[in-house]
């Protein structure tokens, strides 16, 4: 499959890949039809997707399984009324009939809006109204349901509500039922072009309310280098990412660039996250390639791993925060395997990583993929030099990379905002190392000025995480006479610290940042808390922190 889009599918350096990376991306290009169907076509038994669940169901989906299916769903949904340009909001946790509907909804044209099932009636009636939603198939569960319904009579926009079980409330269509009924599908006749929007995320909103974030029809082809060239791919590899499909975590390790390369997609249906259990996946179905957070590392390097085979791993990546050099360390120690770092945003693909050929910086990002012109600029505007802190930016100035959204939806003032004189700025600070190695510092309106010193919030973070006391921190800057701007940590404390939350504590964590990381870096103010603010993906709303001293 690599053959049908890359001049070149195998590089033994980065120098190689810079030179020689290209794709060739056809006209309206189509993931359903030029990549699942083409593999229908190929090799119409080769797994496509290994369904599991926490209830222990196990479903093998080949590629022509997963042709039917996604066929005989567009021919439902086109009898819904759903077709080219539509948006249709899909809240399916991991449920395989994900996988059937986004597919099918490339197939139409539609555009598709994964969204989390956390979701309440205010988020599903914010999204309708600013997206023009027209369709929202869900897991037809009471805690789903309840919330779309009482959504329902403030969404003019949303013609049909499906569920795809166990329940099918009142009102709703059953997903089941119809793509049994559906008739044969035929392929509208012009389906898309490859300009046109075919996928849209809301932005978790840390600063303000959720962005729609609109990628057009190419985007997955934006992923042959995450799939094939950070998590190593190939037609023989079983891969896990673990993200839920409401999160754009999901279409980078569970989708497009897996597929592309003709790895399986490997999911695992859980209500509670639980290390054993997934090790015990591992164990079980010989998995050979991992994807997670460095969170989900550390959970899984606590448990005892010599109860389980993890032998058939291969390749294991990360991304989402820095990776601390102790998780790595004994990762490595356990199981021979190296944790390659990544970076990418839901505006872009993957942007940076750390790629098969190259020895890892554990807690470094990586070095730029070859689609992206990657840069470092200073507030002042000028290019950062090595050593120095400076903003991510992508130069589109010789045209849009592969990979990068189309805009903002409806907002082109934010669009405007974020992109302009030829380039794209992420809003992200880094540095870069004289090997070329980025380093991740934190968001830009995050990032702290202290006595001439900028200092990030990454960095102190992952500091204070190395403690036992520490089970969750945010660091954030607040207004000092003397210094602008001083360290604050705000900390959920361990369940054995609670009883331990005096100044005795605050000067041993405050001692133990200063051995961890630059002393001037330590926080001079320790607040402990029973929980942090957050958006609804789970991201610290450090914001909202400081509004709050700020008052």
């Amino acid at each position: 499959m690599l053959e049908r889009f890359l001049q070149q599918t195998h590089f033994t350096s980065q120098e190689d890949f810079i030179k020689n990376f290209k794709v060739n991306v056809p006209e309206n290009f189509n993931f359903g039809y030029d990549v699942v169907d083409a593999w229908a076509a190929e090799d119409p038994g080769k797994q496509a997707l290994l369904w599991t669940n926490d209830q222990g169901a196990c479903i093998h989906f080949s590629y022509a399984d997963l042709k039917k299916y996604t066929d005989q769903t567009a021919s439902y949904f086109q009898s819904l009324g759903i077709g080219r340009g539509d948006k249709v909001m899909l809240i399916l946790k991991r449920r395989y009939e994900f996988w059937f509907s986004i597919i099918a909804l490339h197939k139409l044209g539609a555009v598709v809006i994964p969204a989390t099932h956390l979701l309440t009636k205010k988020d599903i009636i914010y999204r309708c109204h600013a997206a023009t939603i027209k369709m929202i198939v869900a897991a037809g569960e009471t805690v789903i349901t309840t919330h779309i319904s009482d959504a329902l009579p403030d969404c003019p926009s949303v013609e049909k509500v499906v569920s795809v079980g166990p329940e099918i409330p009142e009102g709703y269509e059953d997903f089941h039922k119809g793509i049994t009924d559906a008739a044969p599908f035929v392929r509208p006749e012009l389906v898309n072009t490859n300009d046109d929007i075919s996928l849209m995320y809301f932005t978790s909103g840390t600063t303000g309310e959720p962005k729609m974030v609109a990628h057009d029809f190419t985007y997955p082809l934006g992923h042959i280098v995450t799939g094939s060239f950070w998590h190593n791919l190939h037609p023989d590899s079983l891969h896990l990412t673990i993200a839920d499909t409401g999160w754009g975590k999901a279409v980078w390790g569970k989708l497009y660039g897996q597929m592309i390369a003709g790895a399986t997609v490997f999911v695992y249906d859980h209500e509670k996250f639980t290390p054993a259990d997934i090790l015990q996946k591992i164990h079980d179905y010989k998995i050979t390639s991992l994807c997670a957070p460095p969170t989900i590392y550390r959970f899984l390097i606590r448990e005892d791993l010599s109860k389980y085979d993890l032998s058939s791993l291969e390749y294991c990546t990360t991304a989402g925060e820095a990776l601390n050099y102790s998780v790595y360390e004994t990762f490595y120690k356990i199981t021979g395997i190296r944790l390659m770092e990544g970076f990418g945003q839901t505006e872009t693909t993957l942007t940076l990583a750390t790629f098969p050929w190259m020895e890892p910086k554990p807690g470094s990002m990586g070095v730029p993929n070859p689609q992206y012109d990657i840069d470092l600029i200073k507030p002042d505007g000028r290019r950062a030099e090595d050593g120095e802190q400076g903003q991510i930016v992508v130069r589109t100035d010789k045209g849009k990379p592969l990979g990068l959204f189309k805009e903002y939806y409806r907002a082109p003032e934010l669009t405007a905002d974020a992109w302009h004189d030829g380039i794209y700025y992420t809003g992200d600070v880094a540095w870069r190392d004289e090997d070329g190695y980025y380093w991740f510092v934190g968001r830009a309106d995050d990032v702290i000025k202290s006595s001439g010193y900028r200092i990030g919030p990454f960095e102190v973070e992952s500091a204070l995480m190395t403690h036992p006391a520490v089970v969750e921190c945010a660091i954030t800057g607040v207004p000092d006479e003397i210094r602008g701007q001083v360290v604050k940590a705000t900390i959920i404390l361990a369940k054995d610290y609670k009883d331990k939350a005096d100044e005795k504590l605050v000067k041993e964590l405050q001692d133990h940042v200063k051995k961890v990381t630059a002393p001037y870096k330590y926080p001079r103010v320790i607040e402990f808390v029973d929980e942090l603010p957050k958006t609804i993906s789970g991201k610290i709303r450090r914001v909202e922190i400081r509004q709050k001293d700020n008052q």
